[in-house]
């Protein structure tokens, strides 16, 4: 027996043995556990000759321990990657790196339906009605701070109704005496005409359009007979004993002198001057 076969640690005589070279000299199995090997990574145990070895970044691993730190699927024949020294498999990877959804905070893996809104994203079924809980998808929504809202449930809860016809107002409208109403239902209270955007007065809580008011609202001036409407040039009315002027029109019958602000005589349904009065 000659003392190359003998193990380089524990001096054992290994012809006729299993053993490994370690710097062309022979370690027996025990020897070659207990000094040479690498310890696994997973299980910080040996990994022994008659063991499949993986190594990765310096580091090693029994080929039973390579597996996802996540879901612990062995990766001795996948394909992995490597986080903060953490290795991973490809579906682990993928919700490990992929944006979280706002609603339950679960990965958005890619390809899946979403929804991204303001910076932030859903998954499609998480992106729902704050009101009914139902998934948005392809609806028009609106939203009331940030609670999000289907259209039907916004108008239900938010949208202010028409004095008119009781229904929702959805979009624009018109405001009038601190009431709402639909643009198509603020209407001449005699002829229908829609007054939006047009100049209309109001009579007895009722709003007419400029034609109508003059037609069938107005007091008619004693002196010219034409509608006292408040528009234009009659802004200033003179009333007496139940007739009425436009303030240009009350003047003395005789010298045509405004009476505006001045005494004046009433006589046989006309009115004079002081000064013609007495002729």
């Amino acid at each position: 027996m000659t003392d190359s076969m003998n193990c380089k640690y524990c001096r054992e005589d290994l012809s006729g043995k299993k053993y490994v070279k370690q710097e062309e000299k022979p370690v027996c199995v025990r020897c070659h556990d207990k000094f040479c090997a690498n310890n696994c990574t997973e299980c910080r145990r040996p990994i022994g000759i008659d063991s499949k070895e993986l190594q990765h970044k310096g580091r090693y691993w029994h080929a039973d321990c390579f597996r996802c730190y996540k879901c612990y699927k062995p990766l001795a024949k996948e394909s992995f990657s490597a986080k903060d020294d953490r290795i991973m498999c490809g579906k682990c990877s993928s919700r490990e790196d992929a944006p979280r959804c706002h609603a339950c905070y679960k990965a958005i893996l890619a390809g899946s339906e979403n929804v991204e809104y303001k910076g932030n994203v859903w998954h499609e079924d998480c992106f729902t009605c704050y009101q009914c809980k139902k998934p948005i998808r392809s609806q028009s929504f609106l939203t009331k701070g940030a609670d999000i809202y289907c259209g039907p449930c916004h108008e239900k809860k938010f949208a202010k109704t028409c004095v008119s016809c009781k229904q929702a107002i959805t979009s624009g409208g018109v405001n009038y005496q601190e009431q709402p109403w639909h643009s198509e239902c603020f209407v001449c209270s005699s002829c229908r005409k829609p007054l939006s955007g047009t100049r209309f007065t109001s009579h007895e809580e009722k709003a007419f359009c400029v034609d109508c008011y003059k037609t069938t609202v107005a007091k008619k001036c004693s002196g010219c007979q034409n509608p006292i409407t408040g528009f234009g040039k009659a802004t200033n009315v003179v009333n007496y004993e139940g007739s009425s002027w436009h303030e240009y029109c009350f003047n003395c019958k005789k010298c045509s002198l405004s009476l505006a602000n001045k005494r004046f005589v009433a006589n046989g349904g006309n009115i004079f001057c002081s000064d013609c009065a007495k002729v």
